[in-house]
């Protein structure tokens, strides 16, 4: 009688918690919505010059920059992956066209979050309720399935949805490539460009290990994480055509 009890009240519990895919659809809405299906932006990051462009379901990402041999362009698009040197296409192993495009794409996904988190491969799990800095949040996980979550299907994130405002306001993430590691990253300067609301971040070092990812934010609260960098979208503007 008690294990029923005890069932009957999990499911209960579960029950009453809200649901993580419907706050990220509401999260998604409040930074741009159906402004995202289609728009053609443009910005600098570390030096490099980024054009991302979606029209409905197609993308085209663009990176490019200047080396002693001339002008570099990668571009992404729903076909695959395509280096041009000088405007003239660039034969590349797999491992090396698998690693240039991963690199243009993670750059593009944190650029346009939260609009990534609606594909397929994202699995998601709310983990509760948590204040940062006097502000309340929705606390959920996300992971991704292995077909469609990309090279980098293991990575773990948390986010932070503030529960009044609907915006994504911190994230936290766990990653295998270069030995592995966790990061944490605060939002700020947000503005709205061609309709989708953007945003830079402080990025810090997670501190444990994968399974302290959770506890980063309390980590932040309590001064204990170090900056590492920014991740700043310079000069972001629409491109017109």
């Amino acid at each position: 009688m008690n294990r029923v009890f005890l069932v009957l009240l999990a499911g209960l519990l579960t029950a009453c918690q809200p649901d993580p895919k419907a706050i990220i659809e509401q999260v998604i809405r409040t930074h741009g919505g159906s402004a995202y299906q289609k728009f053609a932006i443009e910005f600098n990051f570390r030096g490099t010059h980024f054009v991302l462009e979606r029209n409905r379901g197609r993308f085209r990402y663009q990176r490019q920059l200047r080396d002693s041999t001339g002008v570099i362009t990668d571009l992404l698009t729903n076909e695959g992956f395509q280096r041009l040197r000088d405007g003239q296409p660039t034969p590349l192993s797999p491992a090396d066209s698998a690693r240039l495009a991963n690199s243009v794409n993670s750059v593009a996904y944190f650029a346009l979050l939260p609009f990534p988190l609606s594909d397929p491969a994202v699995r998601s799990r709310y983990l509760g309720r948590e204040d940062i800095r006097g502000e309340p949040y929705h606390k959920i996980e996300v992971r991704f399935t292995a077909e469609g979550g990309g090279k980098d299907h293991d990575d773990v994130f948390i986010y932070w949805f503030h529960r009044e405002k609907h915006t994504l306001d911190y994230l936290a993430y766990s990653f295998q490539v270069n030995r592995g590691g966790m990061r944490f990253r605060e939002a700020y300067h947000p503005r709205v460009v061609a309709g989708i609301r953007f945003q830079d971040y402080r990025n810090y070092r997670g501190q444990g290990d994968a399974a302290a990812l959770s506890e980063q934010a309390a980590l932040f609260r309590k001064g204990k994480l170090e900056k590492v960098s920014e991740i700043i979208l310079d000069s972001l503007q629409a491109v017109h055509p």
